[in-house]
């Protein structure tokens, strides 16, 4: 685009993320980026191609800080063991059945999402459950936080998964009172069997991963960031350039586990170029495992089990070591945390250091469900960012009261003490691991934080409310920040052209209605990527 081809947009209500100038009315668009903006009287005579915003609500293209592509692309072709379709473990075996009757062999079957906290049984499904759907094919199905798996019987022959099997490392194999493996297995210990089901090829996988750029455009994402990245059995550098080749068009911030970079260093100066419209950002570690499925490293204990406390899955050596890698290569160092325990033997870890990065903040603690005043502190004084997820508390309310009861629960997620502590904070979805239909909606996210209630009206903490420009602001510039992802997140001058159009001014309705807002335009460089009901070829 040319400068007499230039594009200048009006007539819109902008909300451009950038607080020198939060407001306008119009903007123009040059060589995919931002000229100019501000208001509408200022461009009369201007020449250009005009494209008329009909006085719609126009937002930032939405960066999700907290992603797992991959697993969502794949999830959308597997079994959706969550409501409405599924609300116990009887409908849960129908389905599975349904599928092992489809099928022509005893391949592998695959559900997700399931929360025992919905399910009618108030329980996980056992390898005896599952049994019932096949006893031929093995069955996997991932729970809704996916640190969790259960499993068949065949599953576990396959794996070698015997009573004799002790604990992996920082895992649990639930065994029954004598001594059986449940079928139920926890963090590492799922690996057993998931290293045993075939891997998909690199072309695949790619291939999902195409299939899944329109999807996310629908939702007004135009940046995402996967926060599991592998070298082996496929590189996830190879294959995301690979998808991009077949059309993803999001802009791609890649995190690779510390475990595999000891083995294949990934890390170098093209692979983590923040120019390439893919690249690596991060070391990723896991310091505990989830609230929901009473993995995560809590104190105190859980509710009704005061000798479970959770797992820890790290330690400071290995934090201190992956750190060091990080420096060395000036990418961030990023660690799941939820319970208090988890985050806190971060934060002391790093407490006092300084950071090595000196555009952004070197080390994120993802999800950050339960931090201490001192640990909020601490971190605000290290220079830590956080990136929690709204939409957990609102989907799972059930799994969060019955670990932690009505006042801890209100406390979790406590977004507004983050930032009033001075902590750099972005939100996102860990889609698809929540137990949520469409859990990479940010709609639905904006919802839960702005109003602190869950999808069935559930008080989830009043005093950690936030108003909708800063819920915004959060899923924009501030997730920009933390990712690191060059001039997007806010509409300014010099910076990219991805924005979003809206059907509703989510800065106008009411806040109960928010997760009734969509896309119906979304932007990147300029260019039209998605349009509501129209099929776009580029």
């Amino acid at each position: 685009m040319s400068k007499t081809e230039r594009k200048i947009f009006f007539n819109g209500r902008i909300f451009t993320s950038n607080p020198k100038q939060p407001y306008a009315s119009a903007m123009v668009v040059s060589d995919g980026r931002i000229e100019w903006v501000g208001e509408q009287a200022h461009i009369e005579g201007m020449a250009g191609e005009s494209v008329d915003l009909q006085g719609r609500r126009v937002l930032p293209g939405i960066i999700d800080a907290h992603l797992h592509p991959l697993y969502l692309a794949k999830a959308a072709k597997q079994i959706a063991c969550t409501p409405p379709l599924v609300q116990s473990i009887e409908e849960m075996i129908i389905e599975l059945q349904k599928q092992y009757e489809s099928q022509t062999s005893n391949e592998w079957i695959e559900g997700w999402g399931y929360d025992e906290g919905k399910l009618t049984e108030g329980r996980a499904p056992t390898r005896w459950d599952l049994d019932q759907a096949s006893a031929n094919a093995p069955i996997v199905v991932t729970r809704t936080c996916g640190h969790i798996v259960s499993v068949n019987s065949k599953a576990l022959e396959m794996a070698g998964i015997t009573k004799d099997t002790p604990n992996p490392k920082g895992g649990q194999i639930d065994k029954d009172e004598n001594g059986e493996p449940t079928g139920i297995l926890r963090e590492s210990a799922r690996h057993l069997v998931l290293d045993v089901m075939p891997s998909p090829t690199l072309e695949e996988n790619s291939a999902v991963l195409a299939e899944l750029s329109p999807n996310l455009f629908a939702h007004g994402i135009t940046a995402i960031t996967d926060l599991m990245a592998l070298s082996k059995p496929i590189d996830y550098l190879d294959m995301y350039n690979e998808a991009r080749g077949k059309g993803l068009k999001q802009r791609t911030v890649l995190y690779y586990m510390w475990e595999d970079l000891q083995k294949q260093n990934r890390l170098d100066e093209h692979t983590t170029n923040r120019e390439n419209p893919i690249h690596i950002g991060g070391i990723k570690l896991f310091s505990d495992g989830s609230v929901s499925g009473r993995t995560a490293w809590v104190s105190p204990p859980f509710l009704g089990d005061d000798e479970n406390c959770g797992i820890a899955t790290t330690s400071k050596e290995e934090l201190l070591a992956a750190a060091e890698a990080a420096e060395q290569s000036g990418v961030q160092l990023v660690v799941h945390a939820m319970g208090e325990q988890a985050i806190d033997l971060i934060v002391n870890t790093f407490y006092g250091r300084k950071g090595w990065l000196s555009d952004g903040p070197s080390i994120r603690i993802e999800h950050a469900a339960m931090p201490t005043t001192q640990a909020l502190k601490r971190a605000a004084e290290t220079g830590i960012a956080f990136v929690p997820q709204p939409i957990f508390l609102y989907a799972e309310i059930e799994s969060y009261l019955n670990n932690l009861g009505v006042n801890r629960t209100k406390t979790t997620y406590p977004v507004k003490s983050m930032l009033d502590a001075g902590i750099k904070v972005a939100f996102s979805s860990d889609a698809p691991a929540t137990a949520w239909a469409d859990p990479v909606d940010p709609f639905v996210s904006i919802k839960a934080a702005v109003t602190r209630r869950a999808y069935d009206g559930t008080d989830t903490g009043q005093e950690q409310r936030v108003d909708v420009p800063t819920v915004i602001t959060l899923y924009t510039r501030a997730a920009q920040e933390i990712t690191r992802i060059p001039l997007v997140g806010q509409l300014a001058p010099e910076y990219h052209a991805d924005f979003i159009v809206l059907n509703q001014d989510i800065l106008e309705i009411s806040p109960e209605n928010i997760d009734e807002v969509y896309v119906e335009e979304t932007y990147m460089g300029g260019e039209l990527v998605y349009q509501r009901d129209v099929l776009i070829k580029n």
